[in-house]
């Protein structure tokens, strides 16, 4: 590892920090820039996916025999998590990409691209995340104290996304293919994912290789397990933790090899 690309990133990474105040300006801009005019403004994002959350819960409820008490909730916060995290995936491959004029004319570090791309996406799973209590009240189910547990989860996950889109943004500002390779495998693995079907559905030797092996799995269970009143089993934060970790070594080295080099891949 070359300790000077690791530590021009890290540079990056703490100057994007302190510019934090940018980040949350520019953030709320695009929200209001992308429903502007509208008398609903984001929240028909928030009608479009309680849609599709009754309308999926009514179908797969009853595909799956499942209890509706139990199944939508789960698939209510499982399919506001994966919005919010494939939609950070998807955006952060085209991160730098979409901000190319400003990054040929102001020199504010790369990060910070990525960090308004997270808190708009942050914003929008605010709008989201109202659903998740209105299905709680009609199901006529409770939260717990364990609910809390969901807040550091969050943050973890949030954190595993910025490294994720940091390094999809560098990747794909050079190779332009990547953005619809990725698309495709998120739609692969959205199936493969716990989140319209309940994981106990599953053979215990299947489960044990598409369910305990899947990063995505883990990362929507840290925060959805206790807002269904449950706490995460201990091998779903190590294993968000490991990726947290490892990730962000591998990112930073990356990043920081190639980062001058992004304004010319433009």
């Amino acid at each position: 590892m070359n300790s000077s690309f690791f530590m021009g990133a890290v540079r990056d990474i703490i100057d994007a920090a302190r510019r934090l105040s940018l980040v949350g300006t520019l953030g709320w801009q695009d929200v209001r820039a992308r429903y502007r005019r509208s008398s609903v403004g984001a929240f028909w994002l928030t009608i479009s996916m309680g849609v599709v959350i009754g309308t999926i819960g009514i179908v797969f409820g009853q595909i799956f025999k499942s209890p509706m008490e139990q199944f939508l909730p789960f698939l209510a916060i499982g399919l506001i998590l994966w919005n919010f995290i494939s939609t950070v995936i998807t955006e952060g491959c085209s991160g730098f990409i979409a901000a190319e004029a400003i990054i040929k004319q102001l020199a504010i570090p790369l990060p910070v691209h990525i960090l308004r791309m997270v808190w708009r996406n942050l914003i929008i799973l605010a709008h989201n995340i109202v659903i998740f209590p209105i299905v709680l009240v009609v199901m006529q189910k409770p939260l717990s104290w364990v609910a809390f547990l969901s807040i550091p989860g969050l943050a973890l996950v949030v954190l595993n996304l910025i490294w994720g889109a940091l390094l999809m943004s560098t990747i794909c500002a050079r190779y332009r293919d990547i953005p619809q390779i990725i698309t495709s495998a998120l739609q692969i693995v959205f199936y493969l994912t716990p989140i319209m079907w309940l994981p106990h559905l599953l053979p215990q030797r299947a489960g044990a290789y598409i369910v305990d092996a899947n990063p995505f799995y883990h990362l929507i269970e840290i925060v959805r397990a206790p807002l269904l009143g449950e706490v995460p089993q201990l091998e779903s934060w190590l294993v968000s933790l490991v990726m947290c970790v490892l990730g962000w070594l591998v990112t930073l080295t990356f990043y920081g090899r190639y980062r001058r080099r992004v304004a010319y891949w433009l």
